[in-house]
């Protein structure tokens, strides 16, 4: 009996664990990538590509390596608790590398078109479009891994800024941002307190006159480290946690966590303090 073919779309950090996980399972695994390189949202490019994940050149990760790395491979003892995205991206190559899984992908080759062929009640298949150097080629799969992310499309609702077609400014979003230098004694205001917004008004107030950071509904901010200098999701998520946190309920669990993080400063004070609670809403940018 012949081993089932899987069509991996995209080559970032869900495509390699697809591919080796297909492996695993005995299946046959080709993994697309439009690119000419593996890495997905992790591998910096200078200029935004169209229909690709963009990141800043200073980003860091904010899940310990501890908590991010794969269960089979850990990351090496010398890199940092929180990686650079240059170090991500090299864990992903030595991942590759180690499990053999750069054979399995076809670089600079878009999927045009996924559909059910016409016996998939029976047959289950796929009938998979790709194109690479301007020539497309069909191609039959018994199954489909979506590996593409969602940090692709930037939202930008220019419709809630009323007069924005007269600013005379700049303005764009945070997918498009590099570097700070462009701000250098200029008044910036950026739109938003989740991680980017937060990495990118420390960053900027560097070298910008001025630079205010704005938030519709406040947030809880949370240190990288916590007691001892250990990482927070380290000691945060054990099992002692857990246990704690089924034992005395999720509003008392908030009200220590919020009295913790008011110890570091009074989000009050700051005008921060936000209406939900800290668990409720914890997540990326809460």
């Amino acid at each position: 009996m012949t081993n089932k073919r899987i069509a991996v779309i995209g080559g970032g950090v869900s495509g390699l664990t697809s591919i080796k996980c297909c492996l695993e399972e005995g299946l046959e695994p080709i993994c697309f990538e439009r690119t000419d390189d593996i890495g997905g949202l992790w591998r910096f490019q200078e200029n935004p590509e169209e229909g690709r994940a963009s990141i800043y050149k200073s980003l860091v990760i904010n899940t310990s390596k501890e908590m991010m790395c794969f269960s089979d491979y850990p990351i090496p003892d010398h890199f940092p608790n929180f990686m650079h995205n240059s170090q991500v991206l090299e864990y992903m190559r030595m991942y590759a590398k180690e499990f053999d899984l750069l054979k399995y992908i076809q670089l600079k080759t878009t999927v045009c078109s996924v559909k059910k062929r016409p016996d998939f009640s029976t047959s289950g298949q796929w009938e998979v479009v790709t194109e690479s150097e301007g020539k497309k080629k069909v191609n039959v799969f018994d199954g489909v891994m979506v590996c593409t992310g969602h940090h692709t499309n930037a939202y930008l609702p220019l419709e809630s800024f009323p007069g924005i077609e007269t600013f005379k400014g700049q303005y764009f979003h945070s997918r498009d941002y590099k570097s700070p230098e462009s701000f250098t004694g200029k008044r910036v205001i950026i739109i938003g307190i989740g991680n980017s917004g937060g990495d990118l008004a420390v960053e900027i107030s560097h070298v910008a006159k001025q630079v205010f950071l704005s938030t519709r509904r406040g947030a809880w901010i949370l240190n990288r480290i916590a007691d001892q200098g250990y990482p927070f999701d380290v000691l945060f998520h054990s099992r002692l946690k857990h246990f704690l946190k089924k034992i005395c309920g999720q509003s008392l669990m908030n009200t220590y966590l919020e009295k913790r993080m008011n110890q570091r400063f009074n989000h009050e004070m700051y005008g921060l303090k936000p209406k939900h609670r800290y668990v409720l809403r914890m997540g990326l940018g809460q």
